[in-house]
């Protein structure tokens, strides 16, 4: 597919301001699978391999190591803009206005009455370098569907996503925000041509731009998608309404972009691998089969927990080594810490097989002593599977951590 391009020499870009944290420190939020972007030259199938390869032979430190190429590797990427929305909503001559250009300009986006974008296009800007704006055809040109629309359009190569809206913010408009929220994409939504709502609205300026962010904010409620951030704009007065803080909102944004939506994949990879490995020791207690990773008694809490530490990488001596790549002194050690309740059991004096020992002498004959043997197999399949979930729990948040760490340092202030 040819593409058209319009360049102006970029200049270095900033990197300096990363923005945000993450607040969901249960992780519930990347439950879903997150797909691997098949255009990323950044997350290779090799790379996921080994990545995955590191966190199940508990090699955190390889996983920082791995961590730290890739960031080199975002540092020198692109990222890619693309700009949606219903036809005639003035996609084309919004990139216009947000690059400062004008139409009749040789490097300006073709605009018109009539549909003007048929493929995919692609500017430049020195106000946003290291950037690619994409201006892409509005739904309904090449596609039957939505779906057909997302898939040709192949939303799943970029990093942030505006849609354009004008005179309404219609059903394709929220099914649009509903995909990518779905697809984990970040996302504006501009409403445009806001010069020609005031010329004709009987309501004062502030009572009409309440008035069209509480529709866009209501119909997008009501999807249940977030609501991102909302730009009323005016193509044709670049400099004025809500153009300005737009530009710097995208300048705020821009060098988290990639580093964002990566927290969350890389977190997804560690995380299945973990489950993976969860699920592959769960049959192995099923089976009674433990000796061959080093537990000799399976009833003792105290030696199991220490045997998964070391198995997943979560050993004090590990974290030790990894807090060190860090550059972060014993900053995760303290995580490698027995818990309250497999003290308790240490101090108390009981492990599980002392338990079960207890209820076979209280049953002493018969279907009795049959039953007891069951619960006491039974009850110690229950409490080493408790033990491992305890482990592959921390290793997760740990896990959390180190990758936050890496991927999003820690504001200067």
């Amino acid at each position: 597919m040819a593409m058209s391009t319009s360049k102006v020499a970029p200049l270095l870009t900033n990197m300096e301001e990363i923005v945000g944290s993450v607040e969901d420190k249960e992780f519930t939020c990347f439950s879903d699978a997150i797909p691997i972007h098949k255009h990323s030259s950044i997350l290779s199938v090799e790379v996921v391999k080994n990545i995955e390869t590191a966190v199940k032979d508990g090699k955190l430190g390889e996983v920082v190591s791995i961590v730290k190429d890739i960031i080199q590797e975002v540092s020198r990427s692109t990222v890619k803009i693309a700009v949606t929305g219903d036809s005639g909503n003035g996609m084309s001559s919004f990139i216009n206005a947000l690059r400062l250009t004008g139409h009749e300009e040789e490097d300006s986006a073709p605009t018109g009455v009539v549909r003007t974008t048929q493929k995919p296009a692609c500017y430049f800007s020195s106000i946003f370098p290291n950037v690619d704006l994409w201006d892409l055809p509005g739904t309904g040109v090449t596609a039957q569907s939505m779906e057909n629309y997302l898939e040709e359009m192949e939303f799943d190569k970029y990093d942030l996503i505006i849609i354009i809206a004008s005179e309404q913010f219609s059903s394709n408009h929220v099914k649009l925000a509903k995909a990518m929220q779905r697809m984990r994409k970040s996302f504006y939504v501009v409403w445009t041509k806001l010069d020609r709502d005031l010329s004709t609205s009987a309501h004062s300026e502030p009572q009409l731009l309440r008035s069209i962010q509480e529709s866009i904010q209501e119909n997008l409620q009501k999807e249940g998608v977030k609501v991102p951030p909302i730009f009323l704009v005016s193509s044709v007065k670049p400099s004025s309404h809500d153009f300005p803080k737009l530009r710097d909102t995208l300048k705020k944004d821009i060098p988290s972009i990639k580093l964002e939506g990566l927290l969350g994949t890389l977190f997804q990879i560690c995380e299945n691998t973990i489950n993976e490995k969860v699920e592959s020791f769960n049959q192995n207690i099923d089976k009674d089969n433990l000796k061959g990773f080093g537990i000799n008694n399976p009833g003792n809490q105290g030696e199991c927990q220490k045997v998964f530490q070391e198995i997943f990488g979560v050993d004090e001596r590990s974290l030790h080594q990894v807090s060190l790549i860090m550059n972060q002194p014993d900053a995760y050690s303290r995580d490698a810490k027995p818990s309250q309740n497999t003290k308790r059991d240490q101090q108390d004096g009981w492990t599980v097989s002392q338990l079960c020992r207890s209820r076979t002498q209280y049953f002493s004959t018969g279907v009795n002593s049959i039953r007891c043997c069951f619960d006491s197999r039974h009850r110690r399949c229950i409490q080493l599977k408790h033990v491992l979930n305890e482990v592959a729990k921390k290793t997760k948040n740990i896990l959390w951590e180190i990758l936050k760490d890496s991927i999003i340092p820690p504001q200067k202030g």
